[in-house]
Formats: C-alpha cells, structure tokens, sequence
C-alpha cells in the first residue's frame, strides 16, 4: 500500500494534517536539484503534478482538496461528540452562578482532572431545610445530569451523598464515595481525603482547605448558600 495513503492510527489523513495547500505539497516532490536546473518554481510543480517528476506516485489536485475536506470534517465531528458527552454543553447561565460553575468544571472532573464538593443548602420539595456536600464526579456518574442543566430539577443535597443532614427532622448522613472517604469524628470538623491522592480538604469555612485545593462561595439567589470545593488530583508516586 502507498505509504501516502495509509491513515494514522488516529484517523486523520497525514497528507491533509500535514500540508495547508496543494502547492505545500508539491513543493515537499521538489529538490534543490530540480530548482537549480528548472530555475523556475511554478514549472517544477507542474512537472510533480503531471507525474513525470516527484518521490512516489502523486495524488491529483483535485483527491486532494477532498482529502482536507474529510479532514476538517472529521475534526469537527470529534469536537461534536466531545460536546455531545457533556451535560452542559452548548447551554448558557448568565445570572445562575452555579450552574455556570458547574458547567466551568464539569469537564475536568469527568476526565479525572478536577475533583469538586459542592456545599448547597436550601428547601426541598417539602418545605424543609437540607443541606449537604455533594461529590459533583459522583453524581455526574451516578445520574442523568442534562435535567439539572436544562433546569428541569434543582440540585440538591441527598442521604446519598457525602454529607446530609435535614434541619426540620434531624436527619443526618454520611456516605463515601469513589473520590471521596468521610471523615466525621475528627476535633477540625468535617474532613473528606481524596482517595486518589490521600490529601484531606477541610471545609471549615475559617480554616485553610488543604493542598491543592480552594474553596469558593459563589454569590447567588438559586439557593440559600453555595460553596464549592475544588481539588486538583495528584496520584501518588
């Protein structure tokens, strides 16, 4: 098989990735030799594009303005799919700080970059007021998030989550997760270690949060108060 023909492993058409023009291409059939002897640039490439001169057999102007075709094509259909995996793509959010917050990182946190607890507190369906923090790598997994960026339904804290608790009916939980261990009973408060990187984010509001981490109160109306927790992984050596 002609080496020029074959695909990279990826997909994408190396003559197309690697020349802008069909003149680009045939200037790489052209030698020094050819030029001293032509002296003229414009006959050297007719003499390529004819066939009577070049490194192989040359594809025609014409395979070639299709080739860059499929290529852009293809590039533009792998970015369509990336955006397609994303619950929040292609969605605005002005005015709603936390999704756009949300839209922000949810991205690196699918691919393993980012892991984030969001702390929301607010009124359920009921009336009552719940708070809680909410492994956001977790829930991204574990249910349909396009309801919540189409904001058909809130997101709100569950027994299910890292943390719960239910102000009217004293209803307190705890829960592990893949990212995340509980670390309740400890005299700093609230502790979650990132099972990943073994590094601990503490959420007290007055203390530091931890290596690699930030917390950020986000100034909203969506909910009565909104805290994220960001934490850029390292995987131990």
């Amino acid at each position: 098989m002609d080496d020029d023909l074959e695909l990279l492993g990826s997909g994408v058409d190396p003559i197309a990735e690697q020349f802008d023009t069909y003149e680009e291409y045939l200037d790489k059939q052209i030698t020094a030799a050819d030029i001293f002897y032509l002296e003229d640039v414009s006959l050297a490439r007719q003499l390529v594009e004819l066939g009577y001169h070049g490194n192989g057999e040359v594809i025609r102007r014409e395979e070639f303005s299709q080739r860059k075709q499929a290529a852009t094509d293809l590039q533009l259909a792998r970015l369509n799919t990336k955006a397609k995996r994303l619950a929040s793509a292609g969605k605005k959010f002005d005015g709603l700080p936390v999704l756009q917050a949300l839209q922000q990182r949810e991205e690196s946190v699918r691919n393993g970059k980012l892991t984030t607890i969001i702390f929301i507190r607010d009124k359920n369906a009921k009336g009552q007021e719940v708070s809680g923090y909410i492994d956001y790598g977790h829930r991204l997994k574990a249910e349909q998030m396009e309801a919540i960026f189409e904001r058909k339904k809130r997101l709100l804290p569950r027994p299910t989550d890292l943390s719960f608790y239910n102000w009217d009916t004293q209803v307190s939980m705890s829960n592990a997760t893949a990212n995340f261990q509980v670390i309740a009973e400890n005299e700093k408060g609230l502790l979650f270690k990132n099972k990943r990187d073994r590094k601990v984010i503490n959420v007290d509001p007055k203390a530091v949060p931890g290596d690699n981490s930030t917390r950020t109160e986000l100034q909203t109306e969506e909910y009565i108060q909104a805290v994220i927790y960001d934490h850029v992984t390292r995987r131990r050596a």
